[in-house]
């Protein structure tokens, strides 16, 4: 986690260094930070049960900043009225994530000694990441910035870095015991900090507070290329697709060349 830290340091400074150079390009900028609940699909109990989707949710924390090609910073002036320029923006973005894990779902609930194994198994997940999107506005940029409708609605896909770190522990002894561990996840279990990529879509929408400032809703789905963000990985039926989550944030943005 500290690697990670330090790097997303270098980005931030990198980012404030290469506004001035951005600027010369006519090219405007805005900082926001965004904030919401996650759910966690994971390993841990029924992935499809809506108790557990519920009950296995997080927080997630982002500081944003995009690159707006409609305003031109050094003229505080609009670019020239291009498609691009006037519909898509490029966020980079810094996110924190974590959850706590618990096994829910009819197996858990049962008055077994696997449903008692599951309910003494208890985990959690932290993620740090850092990654670019490209954001799509159906409607206009310029118009949207002129006041001309309030709300503006947005897609973005784009790909991040990520930096996980899972924990577990049982109410039974230690994992390393298999009597205290579900058979399933025996041989499934590690908990060691790992580096992995993510997908990253979202859908959302932005309404106009201030001529340099908007709230923004979003709903976003992350999906990682690893098993192990949750530090399980078991060869079962129901573990078909690896780990992912669904954030939904709400946020405050703002232009600093406006």
């Amino acid at each position: 986690m500290k690697k990670s830290l330090l790097f997303i340091l270098i980005c931030v400074l990198f980012l404030s260094y290469s506004e001035r150079g951005y600027a010369q390009l006519g090219i405007s900028h805005e900082i926001g930070v965004l904030v919401g609940p996650t759910s966690f699909f994971t390993d841990y109990g029924e992935r499809w049960d809506i108790q557990n989707n519920i009950s296995n949710s997080g927080f997630g924390l982002g500081l944003v900043h995009y690159m707006n090609f409609a305003y031109r910073a050094e003229c505080s002036c609009y670019t020239r009225d291009r498609y691009f320029n006037d519909h898509f923006k490029i966020r980079t973005e810094i996110d924190y994530f974590k959850s706590k894990l618990e096994h829910y779902g009819p197996v858990a609930a049962k008055r077994s000694i696997g449903g008692k194994l599951l309910r003494a198994m208890h985990g959690e997940s932290q993620t740090i990441e850092i990654g670019a999107s490209l954001e799509y506005y159906p409607l206009s940029i310029r118009d949207y910035t002129a006041f001309s409708y309030l709300f503006s609605p947005f897609v973005s896909l784009g790909v991040h870095f990520v930096n996980y770190q899972p924990g577990a522990y049982s109410d039974l002894g230690s994992l390393d015991d298999p009597n205290n561990v579900f058979p399933t996840f025996v041989g499934g279990i590690d908990l060691s900090n790992g580096s992995t990529w993510a997908v990253a879509a979202s859908a959302g929408a932005r309404y106009k507070l201030t001529r340099s400032s908007d709230l923004a809703i979003e709903s976003r789905w992350h999906y990682y290329n690893t098993d192990w963000l949750d530090g399980l990985n078991i060869d079962a039926p129901q573990n078909k697709a690896k780990d992912w989550i669904l954030w939904v944030n709400v946020g405050y943005i703002y232009y600093l060349n406006f």
